[in-house]
């Protein structure tokens, strides 16, 4: 046996049991999944190292996690001047794959003289790298997979585990943005569930008729759902002291941390985006506030959306041409004056 698991002693039914659990394990002692962060090979392509459509259905988990990717793709769009290579609309799809996806892809389209005539993005769910690093596939499970024709250029996020495909920067708080979930889901199947009647009724004490129980068990299951918050009566004669005995189930309500859970799982998320919260209409907790939103606004202008920005211009570097320019980032001094308030 070993120590997480330790022999247990029993001389009959009625004995009493003794185990123990194991010493608590480091996460860098285990083998996860961020072990396996490679990427595989198939026949024509490598897979991402992190499931795209895994990522996209992440970004709906949690109100601060989408909140924060269409702030930064918002804030990247409204200072993207649009070229003739690139309109505003595609480029905005472009943003939101490569925040999300933490890739961004750009086909170049030709015109009949086989001169570029525009840039379109490729999503970057679909769009895989070919085994000779060169060559690009389009793979949808329900369609037959595609090389593309045309030159498509690719940026990303740098990884430490491989240099094929990048890898979000917001993963350490997809388990929090997930907690987040669950416990919204929790509560919402509490109130659905009807849980203001979650009790058992426990009857010992001899009813005068039959009758008498069937109308009770009636009434108890109208109080769920439509026609809830239905007071209860029953009329025992000569009945004896807790013959009738209400054992509440739903007291989870009372210990269940969901505010703190809320509050401590956004906190997360928010630093793992690197977003102030003065900037994303949060409401401070306290009279302290978030201190002045035009320090923080230029802060996170000058920390992540010029990086950002000097991501985007890499396709100029590629394609040897002007694709993507944005104008400088800035405070509207003047509107912040109007909005906020003395």
């Amino acid at each position: 046996m070993t120590n997480a698991a330790q022999q247990v002693k029993q001389t009959s039914v009625d004995s009493p049991m003794a185990f123990a659990f194991g010493d608590p394990v480091p996460v860098t002692d285990a083998r996860g999944w961020l072990d396996y962060i490679e990427c595989a090979q198939t026949e024509r392509w490598y897979e991402p190292p992190i499931s795209p459509a895994g990522l996209a259905k992440s970004l709906r988990s949690a109100v601060h996690h989408e909140s924060a990717v269409h702030f930064k793709v918002n804030v990247l769009s409204s200072c993207f001047k649009p070229t003739k290579l690139l309109s505003r609309q595609a480029f905005k799809q472009l943003a939101l794959d490569y925040v999300v996806m933490a890739n961004g892809y750009l086909e170049e389209v030709q015109n009949g003289y086989r001169r570029t005539k525009t840039y379109r993005p490729a999503l970057a769910k679909y769009t895989r790298r070919g085994l000779d690093l060169e060559s690009f596939w389009f793979s949808q499970e329900w369609l037959t997979p595609y090389e593309f024709k045309n030159q498509v250029f690719h940026i990303r996020q740098v990884d430490v585990d491989q240099e094929i495909y990048g890898v979000p920067t917001y993963m350490a708080s997809l388990q929090s943005a997930m907690l987040n979930e669950n416990a919204t889901l929790f509560r919402r199947k509490y109130y659905l569930n009807g849980s203001h009647a979650g009790f058992i009724l426990y009857v010992s004490d001899a009813a005068q008729k039959p009758e008498d129980i069937d109308a009770m068990r009636s009434a108890l299951k109208e109080a769920k759902g439509v026609g809830n918050f239905r007071n209860l009566f029953m009329y025992s004669p000569n009945g004896k002291k807790d013959g009738v005995q209400i054992i509440p189930i739903s007291e989870v309500a009372a210990r269940d941390e969901f505010s703190d859970i809320k509050n401590i799982t956004a906190k997360d998320q928010l630093a793992a985006h690197r977003i102030p919260p003065a900037l994303m209409g949060i409401v401070p907790e306290s009279n302290a506030g978030f201190g002045s939103i035009e320090q923080a606004a230029a802060m996170f202008g000058r920390n992540e959306i010029l990086p950002l920005m000097t991501d985007f211009e890499v396709f100029n570097e590629q394609a040897g041409e002007e694709i993507i320019r944005f104008d400088p980032y800035k405070i509207e001094t003047e509107l912040l004056s109007r909005i906020t308030p003395a």
